[in-house]
């Protein structure tokens, strides 16, 4: 019983570890250029933060502006603005716009950016607001992103 207990141990722990990886190696930061890979979602996505909560932002680069689930801007202490109207793929959402502080790996930042807050949201989106500010390419599996001049 010992030994398949171990058995199982180290293979939890291989795949947690093989896991963490995978995780890892989808953000690269090459000399000030910041590679995504795509995931296997399909998607890519950018780690970051929501003042001191950690996110991992997918990409839109058809989203107008960032947009959060409510239940992160609460955990971040954002404060709502005011009511906002959004049509998206899935129909029309109410929600409201706060502002935040976003930091991105790789040095990217902005402060006190007016994001949407919906509360169905699945996950954070980084929008054109803060992808508009950089110079970014794609090609297959991989999207290159670089601070604008």
């Amino acid at each position: 019983m010992t030994i398949w207990l171990l058995i199982g141990l180290v293979l939890f722990l291989g795949f947690k570890f093989w896991e963490r990886e995978r995780e890892a190696s989808r953000f690269q930061l090459a000399g000030g250029v910041v590679v995504l890979t795509r995931a296997p979602d399909g998607h890519f996505h950018w780690p970051g933060r929501v003042g001191n909560i950690e996110v991992d932002f997918l990409v839109d680069t058809g989203a107008t502006s960032t947009a959060l689930p409510q239940a992160l801007a609460e955990r971040a202490g954002l404060q709502p603005l005011g009511p906002v109207r959004v049509h998206t793929a899935g129909g029309a959402m109410d929600g409201f716009v706060a502002r935040a502080d976003v930091g991105l790996e790789g040095g990217v930042s902005a402060r006190r950016l007016t994001v949407t807050v919906l509360p169905n949201l699945q996950a954070p989106l980084l929008g054109m607001d803060v992808l508009g500010r950089l110079h970014f390419s794609q090609k297959p599996g991989e999207l290159r992103i670089t601070p604008a001049e």
